[in-house]
């Protein structure tokens, strides 16, 4: 097949099983909570126009807005048809039988996600989610990395040797229960699923605003067989600040 028709391995398995059967600046996004800065409303969404009922934007948003750059890897291509939009917005989590709303990065492939309005910031626990689609025995492992300028990096450490340890610092290991029909908040990390970071683990980058998040295929997955490197699905802010105030 060419890259562009190319399926990744995790999500043809998938196909294949289907045919068988905080500072006071800080707005910690989960649940839609705020503090006294009022950077975030009472949730992603209001409950929609009176006259349409559909959903109105009340604000700055805690999913990525635009992609920086883009260098596919080898085997890249499945959802590229829906680029970028496949990488922007909701996550579409399926639980344990994955997603197919994702983009393959290839082997290697790197992509830079940028946030306009809404900044991740140091706070309670976790700060930002990062959603690929695993599920059970078939992971392909991204390493996670922020910037403020998009150009100076600071990257969390990701053991691809250390299976029984859930491949700590690792993106593209939790399974992912948040998506656009359901209930399941896409911030809160008790609940969205994912793989969460924080902040805090990176020493270089006390006091900063994360407006890049970079993503790199490791080249390395969990199953034998050709990968199409880490599928993306979205990455979201759990603790944020506005960058438009």
């Amino acid at each position: 097949m060419t890259p562009t028709s190319r399926v990744p391995s995790a999500a043809a398995a998938l196909l294949c099983a289907a045919c068988s059967g905080a500072p006071s600046s800080v707005a910690t996004l989960s649940g839609g909570d705020i503090d006294d800065s009022g950077i975030f409303d009472s949730g992603i969404f209001d409950s929609g126009s009176p006259d349409t009922g559909e959903p109105v934007d009340s604000g700055p948003d805690p999913f990525a807005d635009r992609v920086a750059s883009f260098s596919p890897g080898t085997g890249a291509g499945f959802g590229q048809e829906s680029y970028p939009d496949v990488v922007l917005g909701w996550p579409e989590g399926g639980g344990e039988v994955g997603s197919l709303d994702v983009m393959s990065l290839g082997e290697a492939g790197e992509i830079v996600l940028e946030f306009d309005d809404m900044g991740v910031v140091d706070g309670e626990g976790a700060d930002l989610l990062v959603f690929e689609n695993p599920f059970p025995g078939w992971y392909e492992l991204a390493t996670v990395a922020v910037s403020d300028d998009g150009e100076t990096w600071h990257e969390w450490p990701c053991d691809v040797d250390d299976e029984q340890g859930g491949y700590p610092g690792c993106a593209g290991v939790g399974l992912v229960e948040a998506n656009s029909d359901n209930d399941v908040d896409a911030t809160d990390p008790e609940t969205a699923g994912g793989d969460a970071f924080d902040l805090a683990m990176l020493a270089d980058f006390t006091g900063k605003t994360a407006r890049y998040v970079r993503i790199r295929d490791t080249g390395t997955n969990s199953y034998d067989g050709t990968a199409g490197g880490f599928d993306l699905d979205a990455v979201a802010v759990v603790n944020g600040q506005s960058l438009t105030d």
